[in-house]
């Protein structure tokens, strides 16, 4: 897969694209990320790429012109049907949504600055804007760096189990169950004993119950459609609990 950046601070993006899982689907070709300077496409002697909003205001607005001489310049590299904006009014960003650009052969991130973007580079350049999150950063190179990370472990080789893919909180829709390693006792805390004894059939079945449990406690609103299987084990859960606080009355 290939993901063109456009940003007026490619330095961002040096060391991530050469760190971790992320670096090694670079290396091996799994991922091919290209950075654009918008910059380079000014024309003015003084690289100007911002001007002053129509109507007044505070900021500087990110001008059109730039921006769409540099997409047009990956003609021939980039098939450019899928050019995202990052922006807070965009799309939020969840795994579904992850999925789904993994399975797009190329993809291009448009990173704003200052006060934002001519509102013709969303309408008329722009695909799609998708948001991280409803809170506002300084500009869109971290979200583009978020967005490039939870890709790259949808593609084929990158992550090498990828059952660990699939137990991510998210992938199927609810939040991860717990985790534990070594030592099987830490400051009086035990590890579950299903994990050290059980079979692995029934460590998967209590591994979807906390997922479960997890999920309702801190994200109902992911249980809106579960199946009917997970509903029964959330009618199980139930019930263990209304018989150990039966258990604790005095």
């Amino acid at each position: 897969m290939r993901i063109d950046v456009l940003t007026l601070f490619p330095e961002f993006f040096d060391a991530p694209l050469k760190a971790s899982l992320l670096g090694k689907a670079v290396e091996q070709g799994t991922l091919e990320v290209a950075v654009t300077n918008i910059r380079d496409f000014a024309t003015d002697r003084h690289r100007t790429v911002d001007d002053a909003p129509y109507g007044g205001g505070p900021g500087m607005v990110m001008r059109c012109e730039p921006i769409a001489a540099a997409l047009e310049g990956l003609a021939g590299r980039n098939s450019l049907r899928r050019v995202a904006l990052m922006s807070p009014r965009g799309r939020r960003l969840d795994q579904g949504l992850v999925r789904e650009l993994a399975c797009a052969p190329d993809l291009v991130l448009v990173c704003a600055r200052y006060e934002g973007v001519d509102e013709r580079v969303s309408t008329a350049l722009c695909t799609e804007e998708i948001s991280i999150g409803d809170y506002v950063l300084s500009g869109g190179e971290l979200p583009a760096l978020v967005i490039i990370e939870a890709i790259s472990r949808m593609l084929p080789g990158v992550v090498g189990d990828w059952e660990s893919v699939t137990t991510d909180s998210f992938y199927d829709g609810l939040l991860g169950p717990p985790q534990y390693t070594r030592p099987p006792v830490f400051r009086g805390l035990e590890v579950p004993a299903v994990l050290r004894d059980g079979h692995h059939a029934v460590i998967q079945r209590w591994r979807r119950r906390e997922a479960l449990r997890a999920t309702r406690a801190r994200r109902p609103d992911l249980l809106m459609n579960c199946s009917e299987e997970d509903r029964l084990l959330l009618e199980e859960i139930d019930r263990e609990e209304a018989e150990r606080k039966r258990g604790e009355q005095p």
